[in-house]
């Protein structure tokens, strides 16, 4: 028994390997293309909006995933490996974008995305213009995005039970919320082109749309049981 089971672990870390490897070869892709498409400019800010547009694909799929199984009649779950590896390389992406988006502005010197220069006094210091807005929500989604890949593993959801696991984990639609929101500040701020400004508009619906059909099958599938159970009384 116990060698059968060590066998199964072992081939679920290959095709788990085998799918990373997938996964870092269409972030590539994306990168690059994404890259290539930017006008020619600072090679920190194309970087940074490439790395940024590919993490969002990636977790715009994390949570599409549940609304299809639910439509396809597959099983729900509280995690999967593969929605969970998926995630990994959201987080991974968006990450590494904001090391290179905080190379974009201000010479590099952090503090000033989110306080106002010295030499223009606030009463209160914070950044709460567009600017700073656009960076507030920016680092809101940093932090969704730690969480999550902290999560993303089997020791968390021991220790945490299903339960508490899956109600951090519902951070992601936040995160996804907030990344909508930094990403389009961004954009009016910097007069993106309207492809860019398409291309996140249309993920965000696409999301939206699948979570909404999603929610209604489920209702509508928990409403029919509901009925069924009452008309056999």
């Amino acid at each position: 028994m116990w060698g059968a089971s060590l066998t199964v672990r072992r081939l679920n870390w290959w095709r788990r390997g085998q799918r990373h490897l997938l996964l870092a070869g269409a972030s590539g892709i994306l990168i690059e293309g994404i890259f290539l498409l930017l006008p020619p400019g600072s090679i920190a800010f194309r970087l940074s909006i490439a790395l940024a547009y590919a993490g969002m694909a990636f977790l715009c799929c994390s949570l599409v995933i549940g609304p299809w199984r639910a439509l396809h009649g597959r099983p729900i779950r509280v995690s999967t490996d593969f929605r969970r590896d998926i995630g990994i390389w959201a987080a991974l992406l968006g990450l590494v974008h904001v090391v290179f988006g905080l190379q974009v502005h201000m010479g590099g010197q952090m503090r000033l995305y989110f306080f106002f220069p010295a030499d223009q006094p606030h009463p209160f210091p914070l950044r709460f213009d567009a600017f700073g807005f656009a960076n507030y929500t920016g680092l809101g989604v940093t932090l969704v995005l730690l969480l999550l890949l902290g999560l993303s593993n089997d020791f968390s959801l021991r220790i945490l039970g299903a339960r508490r696991w899956k109600a951090l984990q519902r951070w992601n639609y936040a995160g996804f919320l907030l990344m909508a929101t930094h990403g389009g500040a961004y954009q009016w701020l910097e007069t993106r082109s309207l492809p860019f400004v398409g291309l996140l508009r249309s993920m965000v619906l696409a999301v939206a749309a699948a979570q909404i059909v999603g929610f209604r099958w489920m209702r509508a599938k928990v409403n029919h049981k509901t009925g069924e159970g009452e008309s056999n009384l």
